[in-house]
């Protein structure tokens, strides 16, 4: 019987699909990835640490529904 959680070999795979999802656009459009980015750069602290928040809720939220 398969034991339900996270073991080493899921978060290898998650950890690699994060490499993947995070080397998508810099390698299919580099140009973008590189204009995006620089905006980015120009978003205050608070801004920054509300997308992080947003991004972290989020995150949670589909390990709770999913699992």
């Amino acid at each position: 019987m398969e034991s339900s959680g996270l073991d080493s070999t899921t978060f290898w795979l998650a950890m690699a699909l994060v490499l993947i999802i995070e080397g998508f656009m810099p390698f299919v459009s580099p140009a973008t990835w590189r204009k995006t980015f620089q905006q980015i750069l120009q978003f205050g602290d608070g801004q920054l640490r509300f997308f992080g928040l947003c991004s972290l809720l989020l995150g949670v939220v589909l390990i709770w529904w999913l699992a």
